[in-house]
């Protein structure tokens, strides 16, 4: 690219951020209410005279303030603006996008909420008693960009006199990801922190504390060379030192980078750009550990080590080479953990345990979320994934449970948690927006093993959601795809997975019971125009088919199929194979995970205009579903009419299906006919006619045609950012379910449970 383009790009890239920055609204953060002031009677209780009710609380009890205010889950960042990035000395206002942006990493990855406070004052001592006097105000702080030393001497006197937690990110967030990192890294290697020679560059905050987390973990002090601007810190030496080098010095006479990297096992670099050169890679230890985490550029790039190390493990602080080194990894979750215990500090044991947790999840499969957002990388444990990525939302429940226990087992947590378990499984659901809602459909799957065939076994994220069944739950799954396709596709998505070994394989290309396949199927099909030709022909081509006939034979207890293709398609195998013996295709239920709650819609796919009857059974099989997930159904009927004012078609089904409904007397609430808003707002069915039969919300959405349900659907997902589970095919006992493309690999994991119920528990 000539020089001209890239200034161009570099223009054009400067000013994109700017536009970020600046539009629609000025800034990344603005400030919302949690509780309604839409009334005299609000205002009574968010301001006076309510609010001093509350205050009397705290007066009483200042522990309260975690229940009556939001101190429990406000975080204060606060910088001078004294050592910004790689900016240096900008000052606090210049700061202050920096601050924003930390704030929205804390709101983004742990829910946390945050003011930003950039404050005028370079006098450490000073800053530490502004900081201090906020107290009150806050559950945590967390110190950003403050020079070294001043940012030991605020940190120490904070820690000193504050009863909250105070953590200098800087420090100790970084810290804490070449901790988790570096552990990883001797496991790849085959070393231990108790026998490598560590060299590093950079006498900072971040330098120093990494320092100090490499020793807690187990290296060995006289093993550490630090050097700086001036060379080697050696013991007497007099320029540019501070109590925090002083404590790492080797030696008595001066020395440089190149004369102690020799035979070093691992560089820590947190200095600037060139600093290690591959002259002097090539005297490290073998498979040398490179930590080159200067920003924007590194120490040393990737490619130059190789060239002289083709062995070498390596990270940078970039997110476009493998291994970032990114605080993000750890800060939003230490807070979450701190904060929900109550904490008033973070102590070793809670890093520690961050740690262990950052580098156990990098271990552990990658989940198919992370993988989404990482499309192209691979995300396998080995020399180029040593910690996880930023997005994988994992994270916050592995690691904010993990430092949750060691503040308690430290004695630290003033707000205790009596069921860990349940914490953790609290916050899988505030990532996994599914998690709770799925729990009791989980749990009675638990209560027997069936095997769930998958038709489209090569695509991925089949592969990640039977890799899921076989760590989360106890059926097991049938895949049907090509062997070498499906071995490739795990190798490439980094699972440990593989057929034969872990699940079983259907090859449609070259199965031993393909006679017995097509012979079936030509079997129920002969009079309905299926030749033995064509019977043999759908058993090599059609997975669908395939799954439905293993189901049939019972060699497999549910299909789900669907991933691609079009829903009616898939349908009419599941009808031609599995629709006997009384089981029929009722409806498709599709539950809508909302930010509200949920809201179940009906009948999405199956029936484009369902007579009265048709929809008495989607009725009635709805509420059995709803009542899977916990949740005491409560049903409208939905179309243009209420309650009667319209004579078209559709009402005319919908008071049909409520008559056969009374005539049933079913033991659940139901209504209609109704539009959406009557539905959905109790106020104005009220109005419309009052006394209806349920009280509050409708939860189960049933309409007079799938054109209308499906377009309810998509839009509650497009518009409303509604999550889905489903579609759950009703009334085939639990036999075949036909997903849609737009699935992903935890959609499909959660039709896996559902199609591991066993068929007693909802018919």
């Amino acid at each position: 690219m000539s020089d001209d383009r890239q200034d161009e790009a570099k223009q054009a890239a400067r000013q994109a951020a700017l536009d970020y920055h600046e539009f629609p609204k000025p800034g990344k953060l603005e400030i919302r209410a949690t509780k309604p002031l839409a009334n005299g009677r609000d205002l009574a209780r968010a301001y006076s005279p309510g609010v001093a009710e509350a205050c009397l609380e705290i007066k009483a009890d200042p522990a309260t303030a975690s229940r009556y205010t939001s101190k429990g889950n406000l975080v204060a960042v606060i910088s001078n603006g004294t050592a910004v990035l790689g900016l240096g000395n900008i000052g606090a206002l210049a700061s202050k996008p920096v601050m924003e942006g930390k704030a929205v990493l804390f709101k983004k990855f742990a829910n946390i909420d945050c003011f930003d406070i950039e404050v005028n004052e370079p006098d450490p001592v000073k800053l530490a008693d502004i900081v201090c006097a906020l107290e009150p105000s806050f559950g945590a702080v967390n110190l950003e960009d403050i020079k070294a030393p001043d940012c030991f001497i605020v940190e120490k006197l904070c820690r000193e006199r504050m009863n909250i937690p105070v953590f200098h990110d800087d420090q100790h967030g970084t810290a804490i990801v070449v901790g988790a990192a570096a552990t990883n890294a001797m496991i790849v290697a085959g070393k231990s922190f108790a026998d490598i020679k560590v060299v590093s560059t950079g006498g900072g905050a971040a330098g120093i504390a990494c320092l100090e987390m490499l020793v807690k973990l187990g290296v060995k002090r006289e093993n550490v060379w630090l050097c700086d601007l001036e060379g080697l810190v050696y013991k007497g030496r007099t320029a540019q030192m501070t109590p925090q080098k002083e404590a790492f010095a080797q030696g008595d006479k001066a020395a440089t980078l190149a004369d102690v990297i020799r035979g070093a096992d691992l560089f820590l670099g947190l200095s600037g750009p060139g600093v290690l050169t591959p002259p002097m890679v090539e005297t490290m230890a073998p498979n040398p550990i490179i930590f080159a985490l200067a920003n924007p550029t590194p120490e040393i790039l990737p490619d130059e080590a190789r060239k002289v190390a083709p062995g070498a493990i390596i990270a940078t602080g970039r997110s476009d080479f493998p291994n970032q080194v990114n605080n993000v990894l750890c800060f939003p979750f230490i807070f979450r953990g701190a904060l929900d215990v109550g904490a008033t500090t973070i102590n070793d044991e809670m890093e520690l345990a961050c740690i262990e947790g950052i580098a156990a999840l990098a271990r552990a499969t990658t989940s198919a979320e992370a993988a989404a957002a990482y499309r192209g990388e691979t995300l396998s444990f080995g020399p180029d994934y040593l910690i996880p990525k930023p997005f994988d939302p994992r994270l916050i429940g592995v690691v904010a449970s993990a430092v949750a226990k060691a503040a308690m087992e430290t004695g630290v947590a003033t707000r205790p948690l009596e069921d860990l378990d349940a914490y953790k499984r609290k916050l899988d659901g505030s990532v996994f927006k599914s998690a709770l809602l799925m729990r009791p459909v989980f749990e009675a799957s638990k209560m027997a093993t069936r095997r769930i065939v998958f038709a489209e076994g090569e695509d991925e994220r089949v592969l990640r959601a039977a890799n899921a069944m076989l760590e989360e739950t106890t059926d097991l799954p049938i895949l049907i795809g090509r062997p070498e396709v499906v071995e490739a596709r795990c190798e490439r998505a980094g699972l440990p997975i593989r057929p034969g070994r872990d699940f079983h394989l259907v090859n449609p290309e070259n199965d031993h019971r393909y006679r017995d396949y097509w012979g079936t199927y030509h079997e129920l099909m002969a009079r309905r125009g299926v030749t033995p030709d064509t019977a043999r022909a759908v058993m090599r081509t059609n997975t669908t088919a395939i799954g439905a006939i293993m189901v049939h034979r019972e060699e497999a207890d549910s299909l789900i199929c669907g991933t691609f293709g079009q829903f009616n398609w898939h349908l009419g195998y599941v009808r031609q194979i599995l629709a006997r013996g009384g089981l029929h295709p009722v409806a498709a239920l599709s539950l809508m995970i909302l930010e509200d709650g949920p809201l179940f819609v009906a009948d999405t796919h199956v029936h484009s205009e369902p007579s009265p009857q048709q929809i008495m059974e989607t009725v009635i099989g709805a509420a059995r579903h709803v009542r899977r997930f916990g949740i005491t159904p409560k049903i409208a009927l939905c179309t243009q009419s209420q309650f009667g004012n319209m004579d078209n078609a559709s009402a005319r089904r919908m008071r049909d299906a409520l008559e056969l409904l009374d005539q049933r007397e079913p033991d659940f609430a139901y209504e209609g006919e109704m539009n959406l808003d009557a539905a959905l707002d109790q106020s104005i069915r009220d109005r419309l006619l009052p006394g209806s039969r349920y009280e509050g919300a409708a939860n189960v959405l049933v309409f007079a045609s799938s054109e209308v349900a499906s377009g309810v659907r998509n839009i509650l997902k497009v518009k409303a950012g509604g999550l889905e589970v489903g579609p759950i095919l009703m009334g085939m006992g639990n036999r075949a379910h036909v997903v849609t493309p737009a699935i992903t690999a935890r959609g499909l994991l959660n039709m896996s449970a559902i199609a591991g119920t066993p068929v007693a528990h909802y018919g």
